[in-house]
Formats: structure tokens, C-alpha cells, sequence
């Protein structure tokens, strides 16, 4: 077996079988709880989990036409939690519901019981992945395609991953306290994984805090830190951030996060210590989880946050003097616009705030327009390119290292006078220009494009002289 989109479609069409007899509202739960428990079977040891007798998957299999397959399931997801208190309280138990066809069940639990994601090879691997991979990649496929089916309501749990990968890198989590104040299901954690492990670090080098006001979502959240070998603290249920904050004596080094766009209905206390920089409007939250995230973050923490367009502008007094406050002590150290349609639950426009309280470059802010750059991959849905990613986390890096050009119609480094003068308005296209005053009449893509080739021979070198270092160290340890 592999992890080729064939595996996924096989998957998600014979779970699609059951959408009719499982109730909308928990039918994701349902099929990812379900893979879940299949894999746990499959890697018990590999995967860090105990699985009881009876409780694995072939036990499910002999009874998958028995007409209770429902009742037998739901025994298995609770010998489970009780055998893994990580995943307590986390796993659905709904399959012996009398509107469930267990029927249809039965025939699902015979399609999954055929996809293996342990016992490939010696070390459990299937063309180089672990049991774990595979199913972190179906997981996160499965996850996708739920947030496009559900439209709207999608978008509570889940960030494109392409706009995750533009925080991660942008941030550079290596090591220490990651967290997310509304983490979804947990997918900023997974790709700061992913960059921790890509650049040749360790799991263990970043510990994950987060919290998630939804049951559901917050369940969906624990399980897809155990697929994917992280052990996060979530606190031990779910709940409402601003009215009881689950870590409140957490100093992050960074924090990764997309709260809900423009709340409104939200719990504020008028005294509460984190509005520093003013209280929070009550028609809208978005400066309330901006206040609360620089609360958060430590003596040189450092965040990316999604916000709404209106963030930027916004002239609502409270909003106005809070932005204006926060660029005045330094902590804004870059905004980048965003081009439309990345997120398919929502038609708001996004922007991204990235915060730093360590910031060098204290009297400066760079500002970032995206928005002519991603793909469309359908009518309604764009992506930015691992090209266009890494054109944007360049810019910053220069900036950031003192080696920054502004680029006309694309990036540019403003002063706090030339900020003030805009009213501490921080929408990006005020401060840009036009693409057309590029120097030489280079278009703004073909800059961006070569900008973004050299950015890669730097890195390639960058990773060339590594290797050269390493064996030299390595010859040296051998001498001694």
C-alpha cells in the first residue's frame, strides 16, 4: 500500500457510503475515528499504543456481519482510551446508534480492514514511510476534504495548508514553546512539526500548549497530535479562551494561529489585564485574541496570526488606537495581504499580522503584498506555491538579517513616521507602490520568480557548506 491518491479516494468513497445513515454533524468523527482505530491495530507497539484483546481489528472483522458491528466498535474505541490515557475522552463511540446502518458498516469495516498501515518491510515502512506517515497523510486528506464538504463550518477547524506553511516559515519554529490559542484541529502544530523535522531537528525540541472552545473540535484536535507522534498539552477539556484561558502562566516562543474573523459574540471582561494596548470593542474580537497572543508570548516570543482585512484599516476608535498602539511599542514586525479565495469557508479577505517582542528593527514594520500570487486549483479555491511561499518568507528573512531591497508593488520596509503619517493604517498596498516602478521595468512576477530562484541556490549552497561541515567535524571526532 502507498500513500498515492488512489489509497485516499478508495478510502474516502467507501466511507462516503455512510453519509446517509450517520448524522451530518458527526459524521467526520465518525470516519476519522474509524481510520484511527484501524491504524492503532495495525502499529500497536510501532505507534506507541497498547490495543486489548478484542479490541483490534481483526476482532471487528469477524463480527463485521454480525448485524451489532456498532455496538462492538464502540467497545473497542473505549478499551482503547482506557488503555491509552493520552486518548481519553478523545475517541467517537457512536456506531451502535440505531439510525447507523449496520449494514453499510459492516461493509466499511471490510473495505478499511483491507488498507494496511503497519507490516511493510522491517521497520513497518512502505516506500520509506512509517505506518504513522501514511496515516498522517490520509488523515490530513480526510481533514481537507471534510473542511471543503462542510464550506463554512469547515473553516472552524481547519487552516489551508498553504497559509500555515507561510507562518511556519516565516516564524522558524525550532525549538521551545509552540502554541495556539484556537487550535482547530491542531494543524499549525503538525506543520511546525514538519519544519522541525525538515531541518534536521527533533520532536521533542518544541513542546505544543493550545486550547479549542468546540467539543468536537477539540477531540478532533487530540487525535491528530497521537496520529502524528505529538504530545501536546490541550488542557484536559475544551474551553472558551477569553472567559477561562487554559494556560495562563504560559510565556510561548511562538504562537501560530487563526482565530474566527470578526466575533462578535464573545465573553469580555473590561478589566481584564490582557487588553495592554485598550479594551477590545465588544461588536468584534479580533483585537481582543491580538492583545491576548502578545499577552502569551514570551520575552522574545514571536507570532503569525490570520486576521480579517479589517484589522489593517479598521476605524472603529478602540480597534484604531489599539493597532496604533501596538506599532508605536515595537511589536509589529510584518503584514503580508493575502490574495482571495485561499479560504474556501469564507469570502472575507485575510491578511497575516506577525508579531515579535525581539524584534531588532524596532522602528520599522515590512509590509508584504501577496495578493497577485497563488494558483487556482479549481474555480474557487487558490493556493500559494511552494515558489510564492518562499518568495514571501525570503523578503522577511532579508529584512529581518538587514539585507533588505524593496521591491516596488511587492514589498517594503516603512519607518514609524511614514506609518503615523497613514494613521497607523497597515494595509500593505499604501505602502508598496506599484509594480510598474520596478527598477528596469522588471514585471513583478518575473522579480518575484528570479528573487525566489536565487533565495534556493542560497539555500542549496547554505545546505552544501552544512554537509561539507559536518564531515569535517565529523573526521576531527574520528582523529581524537
Amino acid at each position: 500500500m502507498s500513500t498515492d491518491p488512489d489509497l485516499k479516494e478508495v478510502l474516502w468513497k467507501a466511507a462516503d457510503k455512510l453519509r446517509g445513515s450517520v448524522d451530518a454533524a458527526h459524521y467526520r468523527d465518525f470516519v476519522l475515528g474509524l481510520v484511527f482505530l484501524k491504524y492503532v491495530s495495525d502499529s500497536a507497539g510501532e505507534g506507541g499504543f497498547r490495543v486489548p484483546r478484542g479490541a483490534r481489528w481483526a476482532d471487528l472483522a469477524a463480527q463485521a456481519r454480525s448485524g451489532t458491528i456498532g455496538t462492538a466498535i464502540d467497545a473497542a474505541m473505549d478499551a482503547v482510551m482506557r488503555a491509552n490515557p493520552p486518548l481519553a475522552g478523545v475517541l467517537p463511540k457512536l456506531f451502535g446508534r440505531d439510525e447507523v446502518d449496520q449494514r453499510r458498516l459492516g461493509e466499511l469495516v471490510g473495505v478499511i480492514g483491507d488498507v494496511r498501515f503497519g507490516g511493510h518491510g522491517a521497520r513497518g515502512e512502505q516506500g520509506g514511510k512509517t505506518a504513522r506517515d501514511v496515516l498522517g497523510e490520509v488523515y490530513e486528506y480526510f481533514l481537507e476534504k471534510f473542511a471543503r464538504a462542510e464550506g463554512k463550518r469547515g473553516g472552524e477547524f481547519y487552516t489551508p495548508p498553504s497559509v500555515v506553511k507561510v507562518l511556519v516559515e516565516i516564524l522558524e519554529p525550532f525549538k521551545g514553546r509552540v502554541y495556539d490559542p484556537c487550535c482547530g484541529s491542531g494543524g499549525m502544530f503538525v506543520q511546525a512539526e514538519k519544519f522541525v523535522l525538515s531541518h534536521r531537528g527533533r520532536l521533542d525540541d518544541i513542546a505544543v500548549h493550545g486550547q479549542e472552545a468546540n467539543e468536537r473540535t477539540w477531540r478532533l484536535a487530540k487525535m491528530n497530535l497521537a496520529v502524528h507522534g505529538i504530545s501536546g498539552d490541550l488542557s484536559p477539556r475544551w474551553a472558551d479562551t477569553f472567559y477561562e484561558d487554559a494556560h495562563p502562566e504560559l510565556q510561548a516562543d511562538y504562537v501560530l494561529a487563526n482565530p474566527p474573523f470578526n466575533m462578535s459574540d464573545w465573553y469580555r471582561d473590561t478589566g481584564d489585564p490582557r487588553w495592554r494596548f485598550g479594551v477590545p470593542p465588544a461588536t468584534n474580537a479580533n483585537f481582543a485574541w491580538i492583545q491576548h497572543i502578545v499577552a502569551k508570548l514570551g520575552p522574545q516570543g514571536a507570532a503569525g496570526v490570520v486576521m480579517a482585512n479589517g484589522s489593517m484599516s479598521s476605524r472603529q476608535s478602540a480597534e484604531r488606537g489599539i493597532r496604533s498602539a501596538m506599532v508605536e511599542a515595537g511589536l509589529v514586525s510584518c503584514i503580508v495581504a493575502l490574495p482571495g479565495q485561499l479560504f474556501r469557508s469564507t469570502p472575507i479577505p485575510a491578511c497575516l499580522w506577525f508579531l515579535d517582542k525581539g524584534k531588532a528593527t524596532r522602528n520599522q514594520v515590512l509590509f508584504v503584498d501577496a495578493r497577485a500570487m497563488g494558483t487556482m486549483i479549481d474555480r474557487t479555491e487558490r493556493v500559494l506555491t511552494g515558489a510564492d511561499i518562499a518568495g514571501i518568507a525570503g523578503a522577511y528573512r532579508s529584512w529581518r538579517d538587514g539585507a533588505h531591497s524593496d521591491v516596488p508593488g511587492f514589498c517594503y520596509a516603512a519607518g514609524l513616521d511614514e506609518i503615523r503619517s497613514h494613521d497607523h493604517v497597515l494595509t500593505p498596498g499604501r505602502y508598496v507602490g506599484t509594480a510598474k516602478a520596478a527598477a528596469g521595468g522588471e514585471p513583478l512576477a518575473d522579480m518575484v520568480g528570479r528573487l525566489t530562484k536565487e533565495l534556493f541556490a542560497q539555500f542549496e549552497e547554505s545546505a552544501r557548506l552544512d554537509r561539507i561541515v559536518r564531515a569535517e567535524l565529523g573526521r576531527l571526532d574520528e582523529a581524537r
